[in-house]
């Protein structure tokens, strides 16, 4: 029952964070809050769907949103239970144990698609924001274009099997069902049949997500059942303890047909997205057509990695039956072309193409991008390849959070990042006795994850289309800029200029959103175009026009909003811009359309753009806001110049402190048979490190990272051995980050800021309060303060907390 418990718990945090200015949980907000997820685990390939939600014939028909991915062969459709997220709903009614109750959800979004097809949703009138799907579903030319219908059921239930004396949990999957429909090309009438594919994304799954960090949800390819129905022939070229190879000649249309189904998620590692049918795609797709016998010989091959296999032996022949965490490293581009000329009408039942499949046993996540990066980084001469490191542990994220923990902004408070999915709620969980008061210091408005992260940096600058488009893309993007592999070339240095500018940005888009509107209150339905393509425009004509002035994103930075007349300003341009939209637009589906750069050509250069950035009134708030080039460099000059100090190891020991010799006894006692001897012996030197108040050293803190990890997934009951009552020595930390930062936002001396203190505490009768002065000398040399210091801290910091 602690599992259940858990998930219950869990439950909880979503439906929080889902919840509107007005403390309200909707379908929308839901939703919204789910789909990071489904980016993570790579199920979707955007974070932005177009919201319809359309419910008809009494709830029976319901759809509440959709997109289509970026190769436009696949239509997902979400629909949220809505009973699901009732704040009256008990516990027991969450907890589901019948997949009928299920199958009833998605039969819902399955009656809204074939009515469509069929042309029996014709009540549905022109205004209405279900009328585009609607009207694409019944048209020839929408029907040849995809192939496959994903409906995502979103459900705040948890998925359990309910036995005489216990409730367990467990899982639901869903078999496929085909459609058959007709569609026109070049004349000609054709028929196919439409794959439905249908996914719960329930408690459970969503759980797993955040359990494991935001890491993928493994793909299994089972070759023995439908569609391929045969296991794979091979031969096994290595066989080592934990490592694997096979060589196979994989025919095409089994590529075509993994690809239909799965898609992007096939190619999640691979290190370049599908180039469309140009340069060696077009080549491709030319010896498909005339030299099919000569494509392996062309060919330079797929290379597949998994993690499990399961081998079938049989006439001196190996074949595999199953991969599991199926990945086609290199290749993709082959996988693609083949799946796109066959829905060309090329005929590649003939062709055969070259597979090393490497399966590294057990890997972890860590171990196989390793693998990965390796592979690509040997073996790839086809076109450029990105090196960016899209994980969590990137170092330009790892440094971002660093500056999220020790930097305050002008009124002392500071920004949450969540550089790993779940970070917040495990912040919570494991101090669930502050959870009032960690809440209060990290409103959701002061909150936000490295999607987000991507989507608000990029913002400010020339791909508004790409941030509509939101996941994977924007953020490799983001993370090439930095690194220097981007537009610029220029390797990004990450500071406190950086990262305040950052905030700026952060801080410009939910302003905008918040202006915008939402629901009956909302300008428009297009918020999510509208906002990045407004504030895109604003830096065309400003950073992005080497002549003018630049924007101060410093100055949003200081006042953490913006003026009424920067308000006024854009509030103004967003409303044009919702005209411009659906005026330039060349589709009705103007969701969809607004992630094209065409659409962004257009409107950035047209006259009525031109017309309203040249007002007078836009130019002087505008230049109010301005600085020049030499001003910017001055000050960048300035900032580069000042050492920051890292408060990283000092935090998480701090809070390894405020977790308490208990809660690690607790661990060696409850999970003795689990752990290993050197295991045992770390958590030891944890243990006589708070006993002696004495610094942890950098292999422990990583190794105590992923011991509380451990706990999170096998025994959470652990979590309640620790007395998050009372955070002392964190709060005697933030008391030292602050009081830092205090001096450096006045350009005060750090050493003269804390002898003030020192003198303060003396005039108080503070004990100890010599401390600061000791602190102050190591901070102004950029060094850190120790751990018995932090200590003498404590009584200081606690009077100041209880005023």
């Amino acid at each position: 029952m602690m599992e259940l418990k858990e998930l219950l718990i869990y439950r909880q945090q979503i439906l929080d964070e889902s919840k509107d200015a007005d403390g309200y949980t909707s379908d929308e907000g839901f939703l919204e809050n789910c789909l990071p997820g489904l980016g993570d685990t790579k199920h979707i390939e955007s974070l932005d769907s177009t919201d319809i939600h359309c419910s008809l014939d009494g709830g029976s028909t319901k759809v509440n949103a959709y997109m289509v991915n970026e190769s436009e062969e696949r239509l997902q459709i979400f629909i949220v239970n809505e009973e699901s997220i009732r704040p009256d709903a008990t516990d027991e009614s969450l907890m589901l144990s019948q997949k009928t109750v299920y199958e009833k959800q998605f039969n819902r979004a399955i009656s809204f698609l074939k009515k469509s097809i069929k042309r029996q949703l014709d009540q549905l009138q022109d205004g209405s924001p279900a009328w585009i799907l609607v009207h694409q579903l019944s048209s020839s030319g929408f029907m040849d274009q995809i192939d496959v219908v994903e409906i995502f059921l979103l459900t705040a239930t948890v998925t359990v099997q309910r036995k005489v004396d216990s409730i367990t949990v467990r899982n639901f999957e869903f078999e496929d069902e085909n459609i058959t429909v007709s569609f026109t090309r070049d004349k000609k009438k054709h028929t196919k049949d439409l794959i439905i594919i249908r996914r719960l994304i329930d408690i459970n799954f969503l759980y797993n997500i955040y359990i494991a960090k935001g890491s993928r949800d493994p793909l299994i390819i089972n070759f023995g059942e439908s569609p391929f129905n045969n296991p794979l022939p091979c031969l096994r070229a290595a066989n080592e303890a934990a490592f694997d190879s096979y060589l196979c000649a994989i025919p095409a249309t089994l590529l075509a047909e993994l690809y239909k189904r799965h898609s992007s998620r096939l190619l999640e590692k691979n290190v370049r997205s599908f180039l469309q049918l140009k340069g060696v795609n077009k080549g491709m797709q030319e010896t498909i057509r005339n030299e099919p016998e000569k494509f392996i010989a062309y060919n330079n091959g797929l290379t597949i990695t998994a993690t499990d296999s399961d081998l079938l032996y049989k006439d001196g022949t190996y074949y595999i039956k199953t991969l599991t965490d199926f990945q086609i490293v290199n290749g993709g581009q082959t996988t693609a072309t083949l799946y796109f000329s066959q829905k060309l009408g090329l005929n590649i039942d003939q062709i055969r193409v070259m597979a090393k499949i490497n399966v590294a046993k057990g890997a972890s996540e860590e171990v196989l991008d390793d693998l990965i990066s390796n592979i690509s980084t040997y073996s790839n001469a086809q076109s450029k390849v990105s090196k960016v490191d899209l994980r969590a542990r990137n170092p330009q994220l790892m440094k971002i959070k660093s500056l999220s923990e020790s930097i305050l902004t002008i009124s002392g408070r500071k920004w949450f990042f969540e550089r790993a999915k779940g970070e917040y709620a495990t912040l919570l969980r494991i101090n669930s006795g502050k959870k009032a008061q960690l809440e209060k210091e990290f409103p959701k408005e002061r909150r936000f994850s490295k999607e987000e992260l991507a989507k608000y940096f990029a913002a400010w600058g020339d791909k508004p289309y790409a941030v509509k488009k939101g996941g994977e893309k924007i953020f490799r993007l983001f993370l090439e800029d930095l690194s220097g592999e981007g537009k610029s070339k220029k390797v990004t240095i990450i500071n406190r200029g950086f990262y305040e500018e950052l905030v700026a940005r952060i801080v410009l888009f939910r302003e905008l959103e918040k202006i915008y509107g939402t629901g009956n209150n909302a300008m428009g339905q297009l918020r999510s175009a509208v906002v990045p393509y407004s504030i895109s425009v604003v830096y065309a004509y400003t950073n992005g026009n080497k002549k003018g002035l630049h924007f101060d994103l410093l100055k949003v930075w200081k006042a953490e909003k913006l003026d009424d007349d920067l308000r006024r300003v854009f509030k103004n341009l967003m409303e044009l811009m919702n005209k411009l939209i659906k005026k330039y637009a060349q589709s009705d589906d103007l969701g969809e359309y607004s992630k094209k750069p065409e659409l962004w050509d257009a409107i950035v250069t047209s006259n009525e753009i031109s017309i309203f950035m040249a007002n007078s009134d836009v130019d002087t708030v505008l230049k109010r806001y301005g600085i020049t080039t030499d001003e910017l460099r001055k000050r960048e000059k300035e900032i580069s110049q000042t050492e920051e100090i890292n408060f990283d190891s000092l935090i998480e020991i701090s809070a390894i402190f405020d977790r308490g010799i208990e809660f690690y006894k607790s661990i060696l006692l409850a999970m003795s048979k689990s752990l290993s001897d050197s295991h045992q012996k770390k958590i030891e030197s944890i243990i006589i490190s708070i006993q002696q108040c004495k610094s942890i050293e950098g292999s422990l803190l990583i190794f105590e990272k992923k011991l509380l990890n451990e706990v999170m997934i096998s025994d959470t009951s652990l979590l309640d051995k620790i007395n998050s009552q009372h955070l002392l020595f964190s709060d005697a930390t933030n008391f030292v980050i602050k009081k830092y930062n205090e001096a450096i936002i006045k350009g005060d001396n750090v050493q003269s800021s804390f002898d003030a203190l020192k003198e303060l505490g003396f005039k108080k009768g503070i004990r100890h309060y010599s401390v600061f002065g000791e602190i102050g000398k190591l901070l102004e040399n950029g060094e850190l303060p120790s751990m018995s210091q932090i200590r003498q801290v404590i009584e200081y910091s606690s009077n100041q907390n209880k005023k």
